[in-house]
């Protein structure tokens, strides 16, 4: 099997592990996204890509055809009623508090000096 650095990695299941990326492959990946590192932030990086990769590789060993890609563990169902008219407050009883009331709806005091 061959790692994204095209190095050759052991085939055997105990021993397949990819190869431990580099200060120097951090600073390549770096270079390719355009980003500056100092030596203190490759030698620090280095470690924690690798356990990503790695991670990333751990679950990939999962992955069978047998079992379909999911967007989520569980079956997610609509759970939202579906709209239906029905009978609701009186719009007189609903208005007969507001202060200033226009066709049947509540008046408020324009905010913008925009022309209507």
């Amino acid at each position: 099997m061959w790692c994204c650095h095209g190095r050759r990695v052991a085939a055997d299941r105990e021993q397949e592990k990819l190869v431990a990326l580099t200060a120097q492959d951090v600073a390549r990946l770096a270079e390719l996204a355009r980003i500056d590192l100092s030596e203190e932030e490759l030698a620090r990086l280095a470690p924690q890509l690798d356990v990503i990769l790695n991670s990333v590789a751990s679950v990939a060993e999962v992955v069978s055809p047998d079992v379909p890609p999911t967007s989520h563990p569980v079956p997610l169902e609509n759970v939202f009623r579906a709209d239906e008219l029905r009978p609701s407050w009186p719009v007189e009883a609903m208005l007969a508090g507001a202060p200033a009331v226009e066709d049947n709806q509540f008046q408020v005091p324009r905010i913008l000096d925009e022309e209507a």
